[in-house]
């Protein structure tokens, strides 16, 4: 999976971010994605989402894992 193309990644999905004040020093942040930020279908610095944590925002680094399997 690419961290850089937004079909990637998923609501709920296990992912690793790099907040923008964190950017400098390279600082990484674990979490469940929430939202999904940006619009367009890929972006060279990472797809920003939102974090189910804190609501936290930031760039994707690292997929983690899927989304866990949620029974509707």
């Amino acid at each position: 999976m690419d961290r850089k193309r937004r079909s990637d990644i998923a609501i709920g999905a296990l992912v690793v971010i790099v907040l923008k004040k964190d950017q400098p020093t390279g600082k990484l942040t674990k979490g469940r994605v929430k939202r999904i930020l940006t619009n367009r279908p890929t972006h060279p610095h990472g797809i920003k989402v939102m974090l189910e944590e804190n609501d936290m925002v930031g760039r994707v680094q690292k997929i983690l894992d899927e989304p866990p399997h949620r029974e509707g």
